[in-house]
């Protein structure tokens, strides 16, 4: 690395605080009270379609112009919100990008793949071996020149970092906020989350995406270096919403999603935000979140999913990661 290339600075695809507003009808629909329930909008982050993927990508993004790649190459389901963005932000800043997606192309180019396509990605379908296995020898081949490449998920200990900073950011927007749901997919979002407002505070919500929602995440806040302060039996994590696996809609993801569109015109995804706030809705049914408590609800995007979801879309795709 060149000292010009130490020069170049994180690019930015958040530009300023994302908006914080009340959904009163559905804080009443749920049990709470009117004032009770915010929303922060991640989903409205401008880049790609929005979503929480792009704080991280400030960061992985940074790190592949400093090292002097000309692409970048990353994992995912072929619904994955994480593929869609690392596209939109390759395409942003000047680099290639290479998304290694599992199984086979689906029949038609649906949600999150159509996006992948307009933002020229360059698709590799796994067939039947892992996606991570084709990325390796993708990645060993030096068929892709110089590479950077960007975890599953967008989740490592240093992009998880931005989540500390949105966590500041929540704090300056609702001081007194006592509970702040968000789905676990790959662990970063939570794990900066818990970094910045406290285990006590975050309820993540574990949505199959990896083996052990728990462990993943009190893995990415360990290497952060806070692992001494929240251990994971300290976090906060309902493993309650899964089901038959993240793949499939669940009976309460549907219902959670449906209740937030109608009374809110909130538009939420089938495997990760419609989870979530079916978890927040099982947390006040069972009292860990109670009327008069703050709560924010964190929407970290994946709209895009929706269309491409089997169960709305009536295709073969798979959900996003």
């Amino acid at each position: 690395m060149n000292g010009d290339q130490q020069l170049i600075p994180d690019p930015t695809f958040v530009s300023g605080p994302t908006q914080v507003h009340l959904a009163d009808r559905l804080a009443v629909a749920i049990g709470l009270d009117a004032g009770d329930l915010l929303i922060k909008r991640d989903d409205l982050i401008e880049l790609g379609g929005g979503g929480n993927k792009a704080r991280k990508l400030q960061i992985t993004m940074g790190e592949a112009l400093r090292s002097g790649a000309g692409a970048v190459l990353t994992t995912g389901a072929p619904q994955s919100n994480h593929a869609r963005l690392t596209a939109a932000a390759a395409a942003r800043v000047g680099l290639r990008c290479v998304l290694v997606l599992q199984e086979e192309a689906p029949p038609k180019p649906l949600g999150n793949v159509l996006l992948d396509q307009l933002f020229g990605a360059h698709i590799v379908w796994s067939g039947d071996a892992s996606a991570e296995a084709v990325a390796d020898d993708l990645q060993t081949g030096g068929s892709l020149g110089s590479v950077s490449r960007i975890p599953f998920g967008g989740s490592n200990a240093a992009s998880a970092k931005a989540y500390i900073d949105a966590a500041g950011e929540l704090r300056n927007q609702v001081p007194d906020v006592r509970h702040v749901v968000v789905a676990i997919g790959s662990g970063g979002t939570m794990a900066g989350l818990v970094s910045g407002l406290g285990a006590e505070v975050v309820l993540g919500v574990d949505c199959g995406a990896v083996p052990d929602g728990r462990a993943t995440v009190a893995g990415l806040i360990a290497a952060m270096g806070h692992g001494d302060q929240y251990p994971a039996e300290s976090l906060r994590v309902d493993r309650s919403q899964i089901g038959a696996g993240y793949e499939h809609l669940t009976d309460g993801t549907r219902a959670a999603l449906t209740l937030a569109a109608e009374r809110e015109g909130l538009l939420l995804d089938p495997t990760y935000t419609g989870r979530a706030c079916s978890g927040l809705v099982d947390a006040v049914a069972r009292g860990d979140i109670r009327p008069g408590e703050r709560t924010v609800f964190l929407h970290t995007g994946g709209l895009p999913g929706l269309f491409g979801h089997p169960a709305f879309a009536g295709s073969d795709a798979e959900p996003p990661v």
